[in-house]
């Protein structure tokens, strides 16, 4: 019997690896208290009106959701001082990244990222069956000059993740809008800022309004990290009406669901939730630097709300042991840094149990 046959590509796409589930470390290790620093999400839950308008909300669960967020795209524009048109809504970063090589991608086509930086990228190009060129990090930073020279006539995207994940690391106003001034118009730059409500830097671009005069920026944003509803899968782009257009043409229309644009639109009514977290991450990352420095190890200053340690060490072997101790954090080696730890900023009270047993392995 003939055997089905699978899209060549995929023999080169591995398959995405999520942090550590906490009932799966329970279940291993027989553990009762975890604490799940892996995935940077926000450790302080969500905002309190969310639940609310949830509860809210279940009388018109059976209803199907607006399949172009009316109510959310139009108080999330004047929140940023945008037309509504220049919005578009996917089921998390993933999707919004896979709509955006969706859109521009063609067979052969190549997309230029950073390494290392978010692994869908990647997956994402490859999927629509374009190459992805890699550009080494230079001191933990994007390399923009090397990024810029490696254009050649098949590139249709530039990746940028800025802050970048895993290093945490930005790149300024002013390094952006040097760069994009020597960036072809036909070439998409992405702006993925998923961290951007963490900054502090003053010099950090407030980007929403450039694809005025760069037709070619599109920026994505999540309300999975400061507003905590990774849960829910919701996130935004923000570029011209025209390319928002066609992003909308490979979207899925039902592809965000109700509830996720009710808690979206509670989360922003609730600026002081959003100014807590902020203050978590300053208090928590300070925290952090401290315990690196006493123990001596190397690590990169966050703009994020994480941070990266080099213990000098595997990192899959002090990955295992801290899950022994009921912590979760992420191995370097996923990031092709295998010394290294990737550490989501915690409560304090999180933060202490990691430092803790961090101190008890590296001793």
């Amino acid at each position: 019997m003939p055997r089905l046959q699978y899209r060549k590509v995929l023999e080169s796409i591995p398959s995405y690896i999520p942090g550590k589930p906490i009932a799966e470390v329970k279940q291993e290790f027989g553990l009762e208290n975890i604490v799940k620093l892996a995935s940077n999400e926000n450790p302080l839950g969500c905002s309190a009106k969310v639940p609310e308008a949830v509860r809210d909300f279940m009388d018109k669960a059976a209803l199907y959701p607006d399949g172009h967020c009316r109510e959310l795209k139009a108080a999330l524009a004047e929140h940023l001082g945008l037309d509504p048109e220049q919005l578009a809504f996917g089921a998390g970063s993933f999707e919004l990244i896979s709509l955006v090589t969706e859109t521009f991608i063609a067979p052969g086509d190549e997309a230029v990222m950073p390494v290392p930086s978010f692994g869908w990228y990647r997956t994402a190009t490859q999927l629509m069956d374009g190459t992805v060129i890699d550009i080494p990090l230079i001191k933990h930073k994007i390399d923009l000059a090397r990024i810029k020279s490696s254009i050649g006539a098949r590139v249709k995207i530039i990746w940028i993740c800025n802050p970048n994940n895993p290093t945490g690391t930005i790149i300024t106003g002013e390094e952006l809008v040097g760069f994009l001034r020597e960036i072809p118009p036909h070439i998409v730059v992405v702006l993925d800022e998923a961290y951007y409500d963490y900054v502090t830097d003053a010099g950090y671009p407030e980007s929403a309004g450039l694809s005025a005069e760069y037709p070619n920026v599109i920026i994505l944003r999540t309300f999975s990290k400061i507003y905590g509803l990774a849960s829910f899968r919701i996130a935004y782009a923000i570029s011209n009406a025209e390319n928002i257009r066609h992003l909308n043409k490979v979207r899925q229309i039902f592809n965000v669901n109700a509830i996720a644009q009710v808690a979206a639109l509670a989360s922003l009514q609730d600026p002081d939730f959003r100014k807590a977290g902020q203050q978590n991450n300053i208090k928590g990352k300070c925290y952090l630097y401290q315990v690196f420095e006493e123990l001596n190890l190397e690590y990169i200053p966050t703009e994020g709300n994480f941070v990266m340690v080099n213990t000098g060490l595997n990192s899959t072997e002090v990955y295992q042991r801290l899950l022994e101790k009921g912590v979760i954090i992420r191995p370097g080696d996923h990031f092709q840094m295998p010394t290294w730890l990737r550490i989501s900023i915690g409560t304090m009270e999180d933060n202490r149990a990691f430092a803790k047993a961090f101190k008890e392995i590296i001793s």
